[in-house]
Formats: C-alpha cells, sequence, structure tokens
C-alpha cells in the first residue's frame, strides 16, 4: 500500500532515506522493514525559528515498490507534414510554445538570432577577456534565452495563469533533476540548464520542426489584417530567408531592435513599468548565518541560504529580485556602450558568495511623455551612464554598501564573484535620485530587519536594469492575438506578459493553443 503523510523534521532527517525511514517507523508506527521507498513530493525549510525545520510531503511505500517513472511524460508526435507556425525566438517562452505545437499536431519552425548554447558559452567567457559584447550572442541572447546561463530558477507566482506541473514536468523529461517537482524554490542550475535546453530543442527536431539559429526577424509580412510569416536574416550565410505560417512572436525583454520596428510600424504597443536597482552582494556565509540564525552557518545539511526582503519607500516598492544563493554576478549586456548586471548559481549553489537584484519600482508615469519607447529609452540611458562610470568597458562601477547608504565613496572594494571587475564608485551621486534615495531608506529597513545584513562588506555592483520588459505589445486577452493584427501572437517576457522562465514558459503554452484555435478557424 501507499500512504501520504505531512511531517515536520529537522535537516539531518530530511537529507537521507534512511533517517526518513527510521523517523517514520518511530513516529507513524511503520516498522523500518515494510518501508521499501519513501517519496518526497513537496519540500521547504522553515528557518523562521532558532531551530531550523524542514517540512515534507511524502508517500510512504509500504511493502511494495514504486513505479518506474516518478511523473507524467508528454508525447510527442511526428508532426512534418503538418501546418506550419513560426516562432520568433527560442527562450523559455518559445520553446514550450514550439514544444506544445507539436503536441497539439503543429509543426513548429523556431527562428532564433543568438547561437546554440554550446557555442554561446564560448561568446560569454569572451565577455571577460575582451571586455566586449557580441550583440547576437550574450547572456540574453541565444539558445535558451535570458535564462540559460544567468540561473534556472524556477519558482513563481503565476500559479492561475497554467500549469506549473506541467512546465516542470518537461523539464525534467529533458533531463533536469525530479527534486524541482518537490522543492518550494525549485532551481535547475547555469551549469545544468544548458543540456536541458538542448534536449528541448532535440525534441522538436526529431518530432519535424525546425530550429534556425543565427537568424534574426526584420519584419513580419502582412497582408491586409494578418500576418502571414517573416522575413529574416541569416547572420551566418549572410542572407534573407522567409518562414511562412502565423507568428508567436517571443523575443525576450531585451530585444530593442523589435520594440522599435513595431514602433516605427504602427504595430500597438505602449510603455510598461519596470524595476531598477544593483546587484547586491555578500558572501554566502555571511547571508548562511543571518537567516539561519547561526554563527556556524547552514552546516551539513541545509543548502545556502535564500532571503526575500520588500518595503515601500515614497509610494514606491524597494524589493529584492532574483536571489542567487552561493551564485556570480555576471556581465549581461547585449551591446556596446553599455553595462547590465544579472545573478546566476550553479546547481550545488556552492561559491563563496550570494547576491540578488535589490531594485526600486518604476511606473511608466515616473517618466514623461507619451512615447511607448521612454521607459526602454531611460533604461538605455542608465545603461550607458554605467558604461562610462565603469571606464567604458565591462568593469562595473561599484560601491560599498553602508558607504552607499551613508553617501560616501569607497576607497576599496571586496572580493568579488563579478569576473570583468569592479572599479569603485559613487553610485549614490550618479544613479538617478528617486532610485538612489529609495535604495538607500530600503537598506535601512532591512538591515534593521535582519541584524548583520546592512554591512560595509557587503558590496553594490551597478546597474540592474532588465528586470523584465520595458513594453508591451498589445493583444486580446481572450486569443492572445495582436489587437490588430490576426495571426500574431505577442508571447511571454518579451511582449510583457510574463516574468520569469515559467511564467514565461506558460504563457508559450497559451500561445500555442490560441494559435492552434486561429489556424482551426481560418
Amino acid at each position: 500500500m501507499t500512504t501520504e503523510l505531512q511531517v515536520r523534521v529537522v535537516p539531518r532527517v530530511a537529507a537521507s532515506q534512511e533517517a526518513l525511514i527510521g523517523y517514520l517507523a518511530r513516529e507513524h508506527g511503520f516498522s523500518c522493514e515494510e518501508i521499501t521507498h519513501v517519496c518526497i513530493l513537496r519540500r521547504s525549510i522553515d528557518a523562521r525559528q532558532r531551530t531550523i525545520y524542514v517540512n515534507l510531503k511524502l508517500r510512504v511505500y509500504v511493502n511494495e515498490q514504486p513505479e518506474d517513472d516518478e511523473y507524467e511524460r508528454t508525447v510527442y508526435g511526428d508532426v512534418s507534414e503538418s501546418p506550419q507556425v513560426v516562432v520568433v525566438g527560442e527562450g523559455p517562452g518559445g520553446l514550450f510554445a514550439a514544444l506544445r505545437l507539436v503536441e497539439l499536431g503543429l509543426r513548429p519552425v523556431v527562428v532564433e538570432r543568438g547561437k546554440d548554447v554550446s557555442s554561446r558559452r564560448r561568446d560569454l567567457a569572451a565577455i571577460t577577456r575582451t571586455q566586449q559584447v557580441d550583440s547576437e550572442s550574450n547572456y540574453c541572447f541565444g539558445e535558451g534565452g535570458a535564462g540559460t546561463y544567468s540561473d534556472g530558477k524556477l519558482y513563481t507566482r503565476s500559479k492561475k495563469r497554467g500549469n506549473v506541473e506541467k512546465i516542470l514536468r518537461v523539464f525534467c523529461q529533458h533531463g533536469a533533476s525530479t527534486a524541482i517537482l518537490a522543492d518550494a524554490h525549485p532551481h535547475i542550475g547555469t551549469d545544468k540548464l544548458p543540456l536541458v535546453i538542448a534536449a528541448m530543442r532535440d525534441t522538436i527536431l526529431r518530432s519535424g520542426g525546425e530550429v534556425h539559429h543565427q537568424t534574426r526577424m526584420t519584419q513580419l509580412l502582412v497582408e491586409g489584417d494578418r500576418v502571414v510569416g517573416i522575413e529574416a536574416e541569416d547572420t551566418a550565410q549572410g542572407v534573407t530567408r522567409r518562414f511562412m505560417g502565423p507568428v508567436i512572436l517571443a523575443t525576450g525583454h531585451s530585444a530593442r531592435d523589435v520594440y522599435r520596428y513595431l514602433h516605427s510600424s504602427g504595430i500597438e504597443i505602449e510603455a510598461k513599468g519596470i524595476a531598477v536597482g544593483v546587484r547586491l552582494e555578500h558572501s554566502s556565509k555571511l547571508i548562511d548565518q543571518i537567516q539561519y540564525h547561526n554563527p556556524e552557518g547552514r552546516g551539513a545539511y541545509l543548502p545556502a541560504a535564500e532571503y526575500s526582503y520588500v518595503t515601500q519607500v515614497d509610494g514606491r516598492g524597494v524589493y529584492s529580485f532574483c536571489m542567487c544563493p552561493g551564485g556570480f554576478v555576471i556581465p549581461a549586456a547585449t551591446g556596446p556602450e553599455q553595462i547590465v548586471v544579472n545573478g546566476m548559481s550553479p546547481s550545488n549553489r556552492g561559491t563563496r558568495w550570494s547576491n540578488s537584484g535589490m531594485v526600486v519600482e518604476m511606473r511608466a508615469e515616473d517618466i514623461e511623455g507619451d512615447d511607448p519607447l521612454r521607459v526602454m529609452r531611460f533604461q538605455e540611458s542608465l545603461e550607458h551612464s554605467c558604461w562610462i562610470q565603469g571606464n567604458r568597458q565591462q568593469t562595473a562601477p561599484a560601491q560599498r554598501m553602508y558607504d552607499f547608504v551613508k553617501a560616501r565613496f569607497s576607497q576599496s572594494l571586496p572580493e568579488s564573484s563579478y569576473a570583468p571587475g569592479l572599479v569603485s564608485s559613487a553610485l549614490h551621486e550618479w544613479l538617478p535620485a528617486e532610485i538612489a534615495n529609495r535604495l538607500r531608506q530600503g537598506f535601512v529597513v532591512f538591515g534593521h530587519n535582519s541584524r548583520g545584513f546592512l554591512t560595509n562588506e557587503a558590496v553594490l555592483i551597478a546597474v540592474e536594469s532588465r528586470t523584465s520588459s520595458p513594453v508591451r505589445i498589445l493583444r486580446d486577452g481572450s486569443t492572445l492575438q495582436h489587437i490588430r493584427l490576426q495571426g500574431l501572437f505577442p508571447c511571454g517576457e518579451g511582449a510583457g506578459y510574463a516574468g520569469g522562465i515559467v511564467s514565461a514558459g506558460i504563457d508559450g503554452e497559451r500561445c500555442a493553443e490560441m494559435c492552434a484555435d486561429y489556424l482551426k478557424s481560418s
């Protein structure tokens, strides 16, 4: 028989199948011999008190063996002779749209401006070596999108929009650890996710779809009020190609050339709020000590600690974003004369540092004018200022945390994970006042709530500006098509309808379903 239980145990017990079986035998009346397997269905850490507990939902197998498959797998058939749909962008929105199209019996043709995951890795390494960014192959552009080499966190609050469990199962089917099905804050890791992304691409190809790398969309092909395909430049071959079919537009939050093209072509878009700030980096040991209330840190059985902070300052939110325990700060610019930083963590979250975005809410109305691209232009201006402050290279301007709060220049900087290097800079002077002042007040609040968090051993690295899309591509709520153009399905984070890997994947699946309905009715 099988039975499901909710238990609350210390980390040492949660870390071992043998220890769990012993606990169940002592506390729930089983004998160790009759328990054949314990499957963890849900796992979360409760670190609110001095004694740390792990909350577990368990499936206990008594005198029987578990089934071979721990989760439901998706079947992908042959769609080589099926109607064609063009998917622009191979990030999570585009990938999950393409896989869902295969499920629905449609043939995806994926067009991605960047390189495949393997080739892309070399261009990322070159940023540190040459201090230059390839505008088509970087931490934002390329197979898998911004998430592939920038973390792989799968936590989302978008549970009402679609099937989160389905997204996680598809990742597992393509090589991710099944631990993501149980963890409250699932995470694949930047060292593991590239292989998962490559496996997803291989599924598309085996099913009869197409994937074209180094192929950048230059325009939509429109007949009347209907999108019938795209024109794209094959940058490797130097030729222009056409791909026909309705279009799922999943270009990511940094494809500024796409936003400019849409605006100049009269395709309705609007400015959208973002959040702007810095990457804040502490030693992971200090964060472990603070979060686990233990001067020894996390010990042998707990993962690198996470944190989440939020407050309100002068009517705008100030909060932590994309927290990366045991991770790195990375250069995430997508072109020349700009500095952007982001964070990532390997699967073991084992580095000496922990970082997160510390950002201030910025609404579209906070920037004067009615230009739909005004928030994007603000981003560009700030990133260019950051590049100037960083000595016109990818060396990022930085300041010790307490120095920033006290508005004083840092004479030295702590060791950092940011590989291109840091340069000391008075962030409190040149960051926009509405951002700098709110960050300073927010840090005081966070330091009051968590003793030791506000410290001069932590460093602020500028600038965190790509938290989400600065533009929303307007679409109909019931069909997900653009409000004016039939056959165009703006998708995911780049269209302004998602925020992170899982929510983008969910939106990609929804767009695929609406595209299938559109083809049936055409």
